[in-house]
């Protein structure tokens, strides 16, 4: 008896060994497929970004077309300063029209359907510039390429955001700006090497290959909830997430979320009100519209200036340089926004525009070096928050029962103070370059306040969580 326990006891702890070392096993097994899945929906997610953000690409390429080419179409089309002055500052007139429909057609046909009718007077334009014999196709082909950058900048980040996961959203949704500066660069080093025809002709590319992209990348699963396809919801859902993924509870959370917003399909005037309305409405434009008073645009438009006073024989290589400083960081901020979050970005960015003010009052002939510091400084504070969060933010906290039209305003609003701080940096330059630079500060201290007292952080919550907040 005393040898048989003694026996049992010895096979006891073997035999409970064995039996956890199975238990182990299923359930690293169970840990490896989560993994698995995880790092699968990771990609997917990441490929629909990369497809998409061909689209913004598109839009730096617009934004920066003019600066190497402005000497060859004015001598290849006997142009004067003014028409051409005409000819870039037509891309807002059109981006401000496309923003005015984005956010009804984004609604009516979906996130992809929308890009993709985005993208053809985008072919279109660039053709046009590239074939233009006189003023007429020029100003034309502008148009049409910027009233399809109006449609491209509102949807390309709420498609983003509306199928990134929580930890990754406020990354990807930054892609949106990095692709931007990246399709600035690209402008700036192909113009060194390539006459303007030939430049427009490359910039079709991206929304050439945009075209055929977005036939291999789901629709976004909110805007299916939302339009009541229950089948084409989960399925892009499951394939954004991984096919071995539980998506039970987080379509259940969109659900909800569609369910209580549709309740009441149109929102009154006085509804706007309600601080689930107002709110949202107020951060979203109000970072829109700041982003673009900072002033970068207008300074970037003129950079080539400042090189030029500063001594440096190459502005367009410069220019170039410029751009690739912005790229990286632009890149930079891509990898924080997750881990710092959004208001905390938003506030070192701006405070490092505040304290931009050059002491000169002349022109920048008089400020040569300081100009040039003064500038890279400010794209480089700009970068870190201030171009790529605004984006973010106002795709995540717009209720999705307003999104369409209070998207649209606040689009449009961002490119009307673009298109008002383009014309006027010029004039304000001539006037005192130290008080055009005090005037940006002032605007970047008051972005400081603003971000700080009224700006939300959003970091780690879903957009049904950010949105229901405001109830």
């Amino acid at each position: 008896m005393s040898s048989r326990d003694d026996t049992d006891d010895l096979r006891r702890p073997f035999r409970h060994t064995g039996s956890w070392y199975k238990m182990g096993s299923r359930q690293s097994s169970v840990m490896d497929s989560s993994v698995q899945s995880l790092r699968e929906g990771s990609v997917s997610v990441l490929f629909c970004v990369l497809i998409v953000a061909l689209g913004p690409i598109q839009f730096g390429f617009t934004c920066g077309y003019s600066s190497p080419t402005q000497e060859q179409i004015i001598r290849d089309l006997n142009l004067t300063i003014s028409e051409f002055s005409i000819f870039g500052s037509l891309s807002n007139v059109g981006a401000m029209v496309g923003a005015l429909t984005s956010g009804q057609l984004s609604e009516f046909m979906g996130r992809k359907g929308s890009l993709m009718i985005a993208a053809i007077p985008n072919i279109l334009g660039w053709l046009a510039i590239s074939f233009a014999n006189d003023s007429s196709f020029l100003f034309m082909g502008r148009l049409l390429e910027g009233f399809g950058v109006g449609i491209i900048s509102y949807v390309v980040p709420v498609y983003i955001a509306e199928i990134a996961p929580q930890n990754m959203r406020g990354g990807l949704g930054s892609v949106n700006q990095l692709s931007i500066t990246i399709g600035i660069m690209l402008v700036y080093l192909l113009g060194l090497f390539v006459n303007w025809e030939t430049l427009a002709v490359l910039g079709a590319l991206p929304c050439i290959i945009l075209i055929p992209g977005l036939f291999f990348i789901p629709e976004s699963p909110r805007w299916l909830a939302k339009m009541g396809m229950t089948e084409e919801f989960e399925t892009s859902l499951q394939v954004l997430r991984g096919f071995d993924m539980d998506i039970v509870v987080e379509a259940n959370e969109i659900k909800r979320s569609v369910a209580s917003t549709s309740k009441r399909v149109t929102v009154r005037l006085a509804d706007l009100k309600r601080k689930r309305y107002w709110f949202p409405l107020m951060v979203g434009i109000g970072l829109l519209m700041l982003q673009q008073l900072s002033g970068i645009n207008g300074v970037l438009f003129y950079s080539s200036i400042i090189f030029q006073s500063a001594g440096i024989s190459s502005s367009n290589v410069a220019t170039f340089g410029l751009g690739a400083i912005q790229v990286i960081a632009t890149g930079i901020a891509t990898w924080l926004v997750d881990r710092s979050g959004r208001r905390l970005l938003l506030i070192i960015s701006s405070s490092s525009m505040t304290g931009n003010v050059p002491e000169d009052s002349h022109l920048y002939s008089d400020l040569g070096i300081i100009s040039v510091v003064g500038l890279v400084t400010m794209v480089i504070g700009f970068s870190l928050g201030l171009g790529p969060i605004p984006w973010v933010i106002m795709s995540e906290i717009l209720p999705i029962n307003i999104k369409g039209l209070a998207g649209s305003v606040a689009t449009l609003a961002n490119w009307l103070c673009s298109f008002l701080i383009t014309m006027t940096a010029n004039l304000l330059l001539t006037w005192s370059s130290g008080g055009t630079f005090t005037v940006y500060a002032v605007v970047s201290a008051f972005t400081v306040a603003f971000a700080a007292i009224w700006v939300p952080e959003t970091k780690g919550r879903t957009l049904e969580e950010i949105q229901s907040s405001f109830r």
